[in-house]
């Protein structure tokens, strides 16, 4: 192993310690511990609910984009492949999806590279999903967010700061467009793969029906956030600050292992915004990331427990 994959696997470690412990600075093991004591169970387990149809989604989604392909993988084999995908990235990120190839490429004999394939067209339909609800967000909140820039930075810096970064874009386009080798065409070659995979999504048999499905998930994932907010009495959310703290919480899990240090604090930051005291919101992001990998690591370990079990027994 070189050092640049040592690093990839130490660094988001490292950060997620760090992070782990200056989120509790900002909020004592006993009074954290009085807050997962006092919770509302019935609300974390309404957003599990939500996270476990979501994973279902995903798994039966999964068929579209494999039927064109020739093959047809048992349902149960994809919904255990999907969840032991997500166990292997809390330990080792963006490895989950190598997982899931090697899954099927081991128990339905789909090639793992077309299999890999297919997962790598289904992120490019969820980043356009995250791209959509940060786009929602800016548009419901649009007044919050104005507000917010203007009281904290000069008006005309931002306006500058705007200008120039369209400028910038014009000018990195036209590089990229021109890039025939180094770093730039690499760039140029992900964004010509990310619209190839976008179009291939409209030209798909049962299109409407995948993109339902990739609606349906990030659905599912909003509301496992949303329906565990009042498991914290007294916790108040409006929906822009759901939106916002969904978002930062989102972008924390890609930073760190499954969002390990990070997600507390990503999403206390983001409801602090809407004047929520720190104490509430810094507990319910850790009980918010408790709950999904407590999720993940249940039915991941069971998916690895039950996979050859399955398969040796049909």
């Amino acid at each position: 192993m070189n050092i640049k994959k040592v690093l990839k696997i130490i660094l988001p470690l490292a950060l997620g310690g760090f992070l782990v412990w200056y989120s509790l600075s900002e909020i004592s093991i006993e009074t954290l511990g009085k807050y997962f004591k006092e919770a509302n169970y019935s609300w974390i387990f309404l957003g599990l609910f939500f996270g476990i149809l979501s994973h279902l989604s995903r798994a039966y989604r999964w068929k579209f984009m494999l039927e064109p392909l020739g093959f047809k993988p048992k349902f149960t084999n994809s919904v255990l492949a999907v969840l032991v995908g997500y166990l292997v990235n809390l330990a080792l990120p963006r490895a989950g999806e190598i997982s899931r190839a090697t899954v099927l490429a081991n128990y339905e004999k789909v090639p793992f590279e077309k299999g890999f394939g297919t997962i790598v067209a289904e992120r490019i339909a969820d980043l356009i999903m995250m791209l959509c609800i940060v786009a929602i967000t800016l548009f419901v909140q649009y007044d919050f967010i104005y507000n917010l820039l203007t009281k904290n930075f000069d008006s005309n810096k931002i306006i500058i700061g705007l200008v120039l970064l369209i400028i910038g874009f014009f000018i990195f386009r036209f590089y990229v467009k021109k890039a025939t080798s180094g770093f730039l065409l690499k760039i140029k070659t992900f964004i010509s793969g990310l619209i190839e995979g976008v179009t291939s999504i409209f030209k798909m048999k049962n299109k409407w029906a995948f993109i339902f499905h990739t609606v349906f998930i990030w659905v599912m994932y909003v509301a496992m956030f949303w329906a565990t907010i009042p498991a914290i009495e007294g916790l108040q959310v409006p929906f822009g600050g759901i939106l916002i703290g969904f978002i930062a919480g989102g972008f924390s899990i890609a930073a760190t292992n499954g969002g390990i240090g990070l997600y507390p604090v990503a999403v206390a930051g983001a409801l602090a915004l809407f004047g929520i005291e720190t104490e509430p919101a810094t507990a319910f992001g850790w009980i918010m990331w408790t709950a999904q990998t407590a999720m993940i690591v249940v039915f991941g370990g069971l998916a690895f427990l039950i996979l050859p079990i399955y398969n040796k027994v049909k």
